[in-house]
């Protein structure tokens, strides 16, 4: 039971701050804009440990390495402390520890920021039906125009209907498939 309870919490916290690093290292990616209020939950959340980062981890082409590093430093500990929980598949040698971490934390990150790609589509989906003028919606919109752009060149309006992101969903949905199958067979290659 405690076991359980110990995993149940690190996984909570860790994907809680995994996800918002990631959503903040996006966001940035994007261009998109932090004045409104999920942007400035996601630097009030994550400030104490990318402002450090940033000391040490200067941005490369626009990009925000310190909060991606973060990220993924997070998220192999907390697959070391899940394995450490439970006992099992931490007594390999050091090397071969660390780049199972390694491997299944780049795994995990790309999973998650799929993930965060699915929010933000389904909100800006649903915001756009039921409060277009919601202070949030240019942040989503922002953060999925430049995956919905490409596909409506090929899915045209059916009646005022777009149904791009129903195709963008059905796409990330085939890569989380596709990611979960090489993490799993990857995993192996260190076993």
């Amino acid at each position: 039971m405690f076991v359980q309870i110990g995993q149940l919490l690190v996984d909570v916290v860790a994907s809680f701050l995994v996800l918002l690093l990631l959503a903040r290292f996006h966001v940035q990616w994007l261009r998109v804009p932090f004045r409104n209020p999920i942007g400035e939950f996601m630097v009030a959340c994550t400030n104490w440990i990318v402002r450090p980062a940033r000391k040490v981890i200067p941005p490369l082409a626009g990009l925000d390495l310190a909060t991606l590093l973060a990220a993924f430093l997070l998220q192999a500990f907390a697959l070391y402390l899940l394995g450490a929980i439970a006992g099992g598949g931490l007594g390999q040698e050091l090397g071969r520890m660390i780049a199972l971490l390694a491997v299944a934390a780049v795994f995990d990150l790309a999973r998650y920021s799929l993930y965060i790609l699915v929010f933000a589509v389904i909100v800006q989906a649903v915001l756009s039906w039921v409060n277009p003028y919601s202070p949030v919606q240019p942040l989503f919109d922002a953060m999925t125009q430049p995956f919905l752009r490409p596909i409506r060149r090929f899915v045209p309006l059916l009646g005022n209907v777009d149904l791009s992101p129903l195709v963008l969903l059905l796409l990330l949905q085939v890569a989380l498939i596709a990611l979960a199958h090489l993490r799993a067979s990857a995993g192996g290659l260190f076993l």
